[in-house]
């Protein structure tokens, strides 16, 4: 079987770093302005160029988004930076303006073009026209089901195909949403969706009594209004309120050796946004399934599957949906709840200290927390291989005071010394206790 690229995302440097540790083929990237994420998403020139570096010397790829629909105030600076890029080796860059497929052509006549999901590619002709204007991978629409993958890789062959297989779905066609610009003034399509989708909204009136009543078993019709009283939507309701927006989030790992056949050669996950938690798991999870897909041993495949499956179950999300792959309505997620969870993130490894004990040095492994971590907590190390059940032995704050617990919030490092010294990017999380 061929060769399948797992592609990842990067919200920012240190995320990329870890996207890569934890099994990514290649990662994509890009600036605010340009990259449909304009927040939570701290790239510069500088660091953009440093994460080229890093991923070339660890033999992977990079993708740079410049996805936006541009308006004309955008293209003297979309100009700058074609310029900017051309000083860099990078691999490809991920477009969806034809305009600014044009302007790429310019000045970057070498780089590889991919067309984003947001242009909407969803069928055999428009694959052929796209690929006479130069781009050489369709990241098709999340729309395309199974059958027309398919169909698309028989009807052009040289064309590369990616396709998302898990993250966050929108409510609009494959992106190209305008409730946020409509509810708040932000557009999508420049990157910076406030995701109306996922607000909750209540009743905004009383009911009657008698509508209170038939409000018990059914449904009626009200004016809502968002929690923090944005916006208000006439729609129907019942008595727990709606999220009526709210998709479930993508899982694709029950279909990934279904979509090698089927001819995508990058397999894409979405989530810029994400903690670097999320992004280690998923991207580990995908890669074990890929790497067994490929591996023509069917019981393993199914060992694997589940097993990974259980590690995405564990992940914070909207309830999982295999979107439009089937040819299926997606399901939607109208009480707007996440899934439980038996662990939470606490802690990343960020290196080795050896510190002075009694006449003698102890190694400690330097942590930068994101939660809380207590002394007799049931923790695991999250690492690229697999989870391994850690102890604490003991913690030292940024004093190098002995403490009984460490917690986030700020920039400040814990030492703690565990049952065994762990690699730098090792993840730490508690084990919940149920109530």
């Amino acid at each position: 079987m061929k060769k399948v690229e797992l592609l990842a995302p990067a919200g920012n440097l240190e995320k990329l770093k870890y996207a890569i540790a934890y099994g990514a083929d290649a990662v994509y990237a890009g600036v605010p302005d340009f990259s449909l994420r304009v927040r939570i998403n701290n790239f510069t020139p500088e660091t953009l160029q440093e994460a080229v570096e890093y991923v070339h010397q660890h033999k992977k790829r990079i993708y740079v988004t410049l996805n936006i629909y541009a308006h004309n105030v955008h293209l003297e600076e979309i100009k700058k930076h074609l310029k900017f890029l051309k000083t860099l080796n990078i691999d490809g860059v991920i477009v969806a303006d034809p305009g600014i497929i044009m302007l790429v052509k310019k000045y970057l006549p070498k780089v590889e073009i991919h067309l984003s999901t947001q242009a909407n590619a969803t069928n055999i002709e428009a694959v052929k026209f796209w690929a006479k204007q130069g781009v050489t991978r369709i990241v098709l629409a999340r729309e395309v089901t199974l059958a027309e993958i398919k169909e698309i890789k028989k009807a052009v062959p040289k064309m590369e195909l990616e396709y998302f297989i898990h993250g966050a779905m929108c409510m609009s066609y494959s992106g190209r949403c305008i409730l946020s610009k409509w509810m708040s003034g932000r557009s999508a399509n420049l990157g910076d969706c406030t995701q109306p989708c996922r607000w909750q909204y209540t009743q905004k009136s009383q009911i009657s009594s008698a509508a209170a009543d038939k409000f018990q078993n059914d449904t009626l019709e009200t004016t809502v209004e968002d929690d923090m009283k944005r916006f208000e939507v006439d729609l129907e309701e019942d008595r727990h309120g709606t999220y009526f927006f709210n998709s479930r989030d993508m899982n694709l790992s029950s279909h990934i050796q279904d979509l090698i056949e089927a001819g995508v050669d990058s397999l894409k996950i979405e989530g810029r946004a994400k903690s670097v938690y999320y992004l280690a798991n998923v991207v580990r999870a995908y890669r074990k399934i890929i790497d067994a897909s490929l591996g023509h041993q069917m019981s393993k495949l199914k060992t694997v599957i589940k097993e990974q499956q259980k590690e995405l179950d564990g992940l914070v999300n909207r309830g999982y949906s295999k979107g439009f792959l089937l040819g299926n309505e997606p399901e939607h997620n109208f009480e707007g709840k996440l899934s439980d969870t038996n662990y939470k993130f606490a802690a990343q490894i960020e290196g080795i200290r050896q510190l002075a004990e009694k006449n003698k040095k102890e190694k400690y492994n330097i942590v930068f927390m994101h939660n809380e971590m207590f002394l007799k907590d049931k923790l695991e190390a999250v690492t690229p291989r697999g989870n391994e059940k850690i102890k604490i032995k003991k913690i030292l704050n940024h004093k190098l005071e002995k403490v009984a617990e460490a917690h986030g919030g700020h920039e400040k490092r814990f030492f703690v010394q565990f049952d065994r010294v762990l690699a730098e990017k090792t993840l730490i999380r508690r084990k919940l206790t149920k109530v």
